[in-house]
């Protein structure tokens, strides 16, 4: 039976079971040494990490030739107006290529958010916003690099959801391994991709 497990990574530990100094890895958290990554999250993003034991499936949700999606919340520094949100919509132009249209828009920060720890930088005189994003692309600091582009840094990331998977209410550090009828639905889906 496919094994698929939900995490809510936090902020500062690495995607990767190998130790790696003194930096906290996914082995501070999970011990089985069967579960592959299924994509990455850079250590200073946070959220949705998926794991499996089936490496056709850690395929399938990391390729970027199968365009899953994938949402996240950034908290940015300025408020990004029309014009920002549109040309993230659209496709920015970044080192290596264009990106693909993304879904952007603007949301209040979402209720219910745990608090970061260190907290971010907190400057009165520049207001921060917050941007929801799903994109279908897997490029490396690729939100990060798109907020940039249009002139609004991204302070704060947190991924919400892959594909069909989302966070829920999982807080930081916390996993939940689905159940065996999720794991139905998730082979029927694989056969389909």
């Amino acid at each position: 039976m496919t094994r698929v497990i939900l995490f809510n990574k936090p902020f500062q530990v690495l995607s990767q079971f190998r130790e790696s100094g003194t930096r906290q890895t996914l082995s501070d958290y999970l011990n089985d040494p069967v579960l592959r990554v299924a994509g990455r999250l850079d250590y200073d993003s946070e959220g949705l990490l998926l794991l499996s034991d089936d490496g056709g499936l850690v395929q399938k949700i990391s390729h970027p030739r199968f365009k899953r999606e994938k949402t996240y919340w950034a908290q940015v520094e300025g408020e990004p107006g029309a014009d920002a949100i549109a040309q993230l919509c659209k496709g920015v132009v970044l080192n290596d290529g264009k990106t693909r249209p993304a879904s952007a828009e603007l949301i209040e920060e979402p209720a219910g958010l745990w608090a970061r720890h260190p907290p971010i930088r907190f400057r009165a005189k520049i207001p921060t916003s917050w941007l929801e994003l799903t994109i279908t692309e897997g490029r490396n600091r690729q939100v990060r690099r798109m907020t940039a582009a249009v002139n609004f840094p991204t302070l704060r990331l947190i991924r919400v959801r892959v594909g069909d998977w989302s966070l829920g209410g999982l807080q930081p550090g916390e996993w939940m391994e689905m159940g065996s009828e999720e794991n139905h639905q998730l082979r029927s889906h694989r056969t389909s991709v």
